[in-house]
């Protein structure tokens, strides 16, 4: 396990540091850093404050992901699926948070909306070429890999 320092500044003097669940927890918590319950209606998306600012160092990226308990058990999850915190960045960090039940659900105050994963990753240097490099795969897309 690699440890990486993080530094963070709080906008909002309620506003919780993420936490680790278990101690080998690849995501941290992000908790809604809210004065009062938010209702988010079937099928709408809510920006979700965390009160939080990030330093994420160079060459690393902060993901936030879903967290599992909030998705199976609300339907609630980030409407971009996974949404990244540059190393630039320097605003609040927000969740939008999409309600894919029937129902409306509410997030309470200091609830736990979503994970923050610290990843380090690659800038590529795109090169265009007339031709790429054959391989057994080729082209097939989207179930080509699937049993027959």
């Amino acid at each position: 396990m690699i440890e990486q320092t993080v530094r963070i500044k709080k906008l909002n003097e309620n506003a919780k540091i993420p936490t680790y669940g278990t101690e080998y927890a690849a995501g941290a918590d992000l908790y809604a850093c809210i004065d009062s319950e938010e209702i988010i209606k079937s099928g709408e998306t809510k920006l979700i404050k965390t009160g939080l600012a990030l330093e994420v160092p160079i060459g690393y990226a902060g993901l936030i992901y879903a967290r599992s308990g909030l998705a199976s058990k609300k339907g609630l999850a980030p409407a971009n699926k996974v949404g990244v915190v540059d190393s630039d960045y320097r605003g609040e960090v927000m969740v939008a948070l999409h309600n894919h039940s029937n129902e409306d659900k509410t997030i309470e105050p200091m609830e736990r909306i979503a994970q923050l994963v610290i990843a380090p990753y690659l800038k590529a240097n795109f090169e265009e070429v007339d031709e790429l490099e054959d391989t057994t795969r080729g082209s097939g897309g989207f179930g080509s890999t699937g049993a027959k």
